[in-house]
């Protein structure tokens, strides 16, 4: 990240309670509901702190997911072998509290989930999300994803191609 913030995996010691981003839901979901869902192996959440002070700046959630291979857009199952459907990493949420958005934090917690699905022993052919809104679509399309088939705000950033050395 910048030097000023570290992701590590969301723990019991990880002060939720002042976390506020612009989307109630997010919020909600992040106090309420995300230590279940942990718990229970549905998903897996990280969290940028700031060094400083460990306060939780943004979190991201990540899971592993299956698209059909008929979903995919035409140039990608060109290149894929012909199984029912593709293995993925899902981006399920990601928000930043109000007070550390503008500094790029969205994008450098993006490549922390891209670096997790490539690192994975399991391994996923793309990263996946459903973009809530018009705003966040923008974001990813500005970081490579692309349409989902035909589905409305579901986009893809296929791994292949990506180079990491780690």
């Amino acid at each position: 990240m910048t030097g000023r913030f570290r992701i590590e995996v969301l723990d019991s010691k990880h002060d939720r309670e002042k976390f506020s981003c612009d989307v109630e839901v997010l919020n909600s979901y992040f106090l309420e509901h995300v230590t279940q869902d942990v718990r229970r192996r549905a998903t897996a959440c990280y969290v940028a702190l700031e060094t400083d002070t460990n306060r939780v700046a943004c979190y991201y959630t990540l899971a592993a997911g299956g698209i059909l291979l008929t979903d995919m857009p035409e140039d990608i199952i060109k290149r894929l072998p012909r199984y029912p459907s593709v293995p993925v990493a899902r981006l399920g949420r990601l928000a930043i509290d109000v007070d550390f958005q503008g500094r790029r934090l969205g994008g450098a917690l993006l490549w922390d989930a891209i670096i997790r699905a490539l690192r994975s022993e399991v391994t996923v052919f793309a990263v996946v999300v459903d973009a809530k809104d018009d705003h966040a679509e923008a974001f990813y399309r500005h970081h490579g994803f692309t349409n989902l088939g035909s589905l409305p705000q579901q986009l893809i950033l296929p791994l292949t191609g990506i180079a990491y050395k780690g």
